[in-house]
């Protein structure tokens, strides 16, 4: 069944549609929760409350994007907002210590790094540098939707990008030669 009947079935409130679409976006879903939460029960948590959330809007689905790309952004809001309610705020920063970034800035990354490397790597950055390195790397999302996300400004998102970029990449070189983190 295509995902447009079955989002059409849902907004009739069709519990057997909701079910299907549930089974076929689940695992994607949780895959991108456990990005942001730090247990699995808390992933489990988060994305289950973004499915009730999105069956709740789903008349505000317009299908302008896919569904799935729809329902990702629900999840990840859903995560941010469990992590602000968990006082995790992110620590607000001094705008004068901030400097723009060149969006070009290149940076490295040894070519034998594998995707759990990488992930590993990530976990280990401060709160600051690790949702806007999850954000940005791992998202796709620009330096504007993650200011209006996060309610800072985008100057502050390039920096701790870059910040969070060169500590990522310190990561990985130490991995890369055997001293570990």
């Amino acid at each position: 069944m295509s995902n447009s009947l079955l989002v059409e079935q849902c907004k009739q409130h069709n519990r057997k549609a909701q079910l299907a679409l549930y089974k076929k976006y689940c695992d994607g879903m949780f895959i991108i929760a456990q990005r942001y939460m730090r247990d699995t029960a808390a992933a489990e948590d988060a994305m289950q409350e973004a499915f009730i959330k999105a069956f709740q809007k789903l008349e505000q689905f317009k299908g302008d994007v896919t569904f799935g790309a729809w329902l990702k952004r629900i999840v990840i809001n859903t995560c941010l907002d469990i992590i602000k309610a968990r006082k995790l705020e992110i620590q607000s920063l001094n705008e004068e210590t901030l400097h723009i970034v060149d969006e070009d800035d290149a940076w490295h990354v040894p070519d034998k790094t594998t995707v759990e490397e990488v992930k590993a790597a990530i976990a280990t950055l401060n709160e600051n540098h690790k949702l806007i390195v999850k954000l940005y790397l791992l998202e796709g999302y620009d330096h504007q939707e993650i200011s209006e996300i996060l309610n800072i400004s985008e100057s502050a998102s390039r920096t701790n990008l870059h910040r969070g970029k060169i500590q990522l990449q310190k990561q990985l070189k130490h991995v890369q030669d055997g001293t570990g983190y």
